[in-house]
């Protein structure tokens, strides 16, 4: 299970929501140097969200997403605010890796195909809900979406996607616990690579994700877990949290 250290973007610096709350922030300083502190403990990935562009569109942080991929030498997946062609080729034509769609996704599925055929492997979409069988939540997570994950999931079954990212919004940080009954519904509900995200606290819990199965045939496993406030808070190391994600045997 690969580990996604996380950068969020507001206001061109780093920080953290508590549940997608915007009046509940917490900054942690140069999204730059947050970035390159997680490559140098060894991170393979880097998971960037505008923020603010996922609530209004507009990519206000995009220059600062550009300016991390070019100052890291691993993989960068960036999301938020990702809503046409124009906004995703301005990240995976300019250094990003992987680009997220979330609420696109959901309101304008054509454009994930769209996006699927000429950028193959690399777009993913993102999945945000409050609680299992909820609605899914679009817009900065502060408006429903009309339809619920294995519906969504329905639809994108033969999108040629690189995973989807599957996030508790109830527990984004909250650092009390991964959603390990929904993750492991949500490998059974589709073939495609699944990140988690939301929760996590310790390497135990990292650990605990790694070893989720799928209920159904196939054995499937976690793709990787998106990690953002127990790095910032200081509740485990890049590297105790990359020893976390490989299964024990």
């Amino acid at each position: 299970m690969e580990l996604f250290p996380a950068v969020d973007l507001h206001d061109r610096g780093a920080v953290r929501l508590v549940q997608g709350d915007f009046g509940r922030v917490r900054g942690y300083g140069d999204p730059v140097a947050l970035a390159r502190s997680y490559v140098e403990g060894g991170a393979r990935w880097i998971h960037v969200v505008d923020l603010d562009a996922a609530r209004t569109g507009e990519p206000v942080n995009r220059d600062v997403v550009l300016q991390i991929a070019a100052a890291v030498d691993v993989l960068v997946q960036a999301g938020g605010g990702v809503r046409g062609t124009a906004d995703a080729a301005a990240l995976l034509d300019h250094g990003v890796q992987r680009v997220v769609v979330g609420t696109a996704a959901l309101e304008t599925p054509e454009l994930v195909e769209s996006l699927a055929e000429r950028y193959p492997g690399r777009v993913a979409v993102g999945l945000d809900h409050r609680g299992a069988g909820a609605e899914l939540a679009v817009r900065g997570w502060e408006r429903p979406s009309g339809t619920t994950l294995r519906a969504a999931l329905d639809r994108l079954a033969k999108v040629d996607l690189g995973a989807v990212v599957v996030t508790a919004i109830d527990r984004d940080g909250m650092l009390g616990g991964p959603d390990l009954v929904g993750l492991r519904a949500a490998l059974d509900l589709t073939a495609h690579p699944v990140v988690a995200s939301g929760g996590v606290r310790s390497p135990a819990d990292l650990s605990a994700l790694a070893a989720l199965e799928s209920p159904g045939p196939g054995n499937r496993h976690l793709a990787g877990a998106i990690v953002g406030t127990a790095l910032v808070e200081g509740a485990m190391t890049v590297e105790e949290a990359i020893a976390a994600c490989v299964p024990s045997v």
